[in-house]
């Protein structure tokens, strides 16, 4: 299933061929007009703080790595599939 492959480049080291970008698969999106998108999370910039994140069109990237830097939440079973992970739990109180 071409959307399984797809959702197994969460968590992979990736290269944008156009830009030399490189960070961390966290998100994929399936639009309306049939684009599957990437975001990009690179890390922490030389600051130390987050640095910002950017989506690419999948067919733009290099795979750098062949094993996720975490394991990938199960989208066909338990909780995650059924939308109630976390529905149990408290809210993160406010500062």
């Amino acid at each position: 299933m071409e959307v399984r492959k797809h959702i197994e480049l969460l968590g992979l080291k990736v290269r944008d061929r156009v830009t030399e970008f490189e960070g961390v698969v966290s998100s994929i999106g399936f639009d309306l007009y049939g684009c599957v998108q990437a975001c990009v999370n690179p890390g922490l910039g030389k600051d130390g703080k987050l640095a910002d994140s950017f989506w690419f069109d999948i067919n733009r990237l290099e795979v750098l790595s062949k094993k996720p830097v975490m394991s990938t939440p199960n989208f066909e079973y338990g909780e995650v599939a059924r939308g109630d992970k976390g529905a149990d739990s408290k809210p993160v109180p406010k500062p």
